[in-house]
């Protein structure tokens, strides 16, 4: 028998509950220091063997690694291929890896009909990518990251409830900034992942978008799930308006001066809504925004239109007014037709 038949034959005795190194020596008829290095072996491939001193001790798996059998019917098996073939148009897909070998698993468990069927799930489930938001466009950041690997390693300190060590970038901020979070969740938002856990330093919730990681690693830091903590509490963008509030006091703000109608098309954006809205001084209302980026905020008052003015800041409007200007003169009055 060679080292990966016994490492194989270890991992099954261990599946059926925990047993010495004397024990599987003698099994395998081997030195018990040939079992350390096979029990090493099949930990650096992930498996999760955990050892107990004493003399009552022992190897054995660790107790969350192999789920108990579950009887599904026909149908349950296809809905939860419908639902994975659903999550896999996303531009990430959580646990990937482990994903592949549960839907292998499923597929397994069909009729050869179903089972053709269901491993073309592109062919019968398709997901639409959001529109590009043309009146909030978002900086591009100097290294992309790879939401794949983030969301993959958030989950996994999940899982394991083991902190995460997170470096992200803030491309409206210009800065890079390493977090070590405890992992509770994660949010899907607008073709996007969002990472939700505690911010260990600061004491404070926080919420982090999955392609702006640059690095990622599950730390040996356990920690214990606060049960408060959910990530429902983000649901309806919470966190933005939070945000704002923030990037308010953080830096410089464009103002505007709008008609009720106009307030209430902005609180329809998904973005928007969240600015400040003050009282209305009778028929205008005056609004807030965290921005003084030109492509953000001049296109968005000349998507208002008439009504709709830019306060705030001094060299936007000026800017705003030579553009309109420029505009002018391409419409003559019918006077001077």
């Amino acid at each position: 028998m060679n080292a990966i038949e016994r490492a194989l034959g270890i991992l099954l005795l261990l599946t059926g509950g925990q047993r010495s190194a004397v024990d599987l020596a003698r099994r395998f008829d081997v030195s018990v220091r040939t079992i350390y290095r096979d029990v090493d072996r099949l930990m650096a491939l992930g498996i999760p063997v955990e050892a107990e001193r004493g003399a009552e001790g022992g190897y054995r798996l660790a107790r969350d690694y192999i789920q108990p059998p579950v009887a599904l019917t026909r149908g349950e098996t296809a809905a939860l291929l419908v639902a994975q073939a659903l999550v896999r148009g996303l531009r990430a897909t959580p646990l990937v890896a482990e994903l592949d070998s549960a839907e292998a698993k499923l597929l397994a468990s069909l009729p050869r009909a179903a089972r053709e069927l269901f491993s073309q799930g592109e062919r019968i489930v398709g997901i639409e990518r959001p529109p590009a938001d043309i009146f909030h466009t978002e900086p591009e950041i100097a290294g992309p990251g790879d939401m794949q690997r983030a969301v993959d390693g958030f989950m996994h300190g999940v899982l394991a409830s083991r902190r995460v060590r997170i470096t992200h970038e803030n491309p409206y901020r210009a800065r890079i900034v390493d977090y070590d979070i405890e992992p509770h969740g994660i949010l899907f938002d607008r073709d996007r992942w969002y990472l939700f856990g505690h911010d260990v330093d600061l004491g404070s919730d926080r919420l982090l978008r999955a392609d702006r990681v640059r690095e990622i690693e599950v730390s040996g830091m356990a920690f214990r799930p606060r049960a408060a903590l959910s990530v429902q509490s983000q649901i309806g963008r919470a966190w933005l308006s939070r945000a704002m509030r923030r990037w308010e006091q953080e830096g410089e703000v464009s103002v505007l001066r709008v008609t009720a109608a106009q307030a209430a098309l902005l609180r329809r954006d998904w973005y928007y809504r969240h600015a400040l809205f003050r009282a209305p001084e009778g028929e205008r209302v005056e609004v807030r925004i965290p921005n003084v980026d030109p492509a953000v905020i001049l296109p968005l008052v000349r998507w208002l239109g008439p009504g709709a003015e830019l306060v705030a800041p001094q060299d936007l409007r000026a800017r705003l007014a030579g553009e309109l200007a420029s505009m002018r003169s391409l419409y003559p009055s019918t006077d001077e037709i």
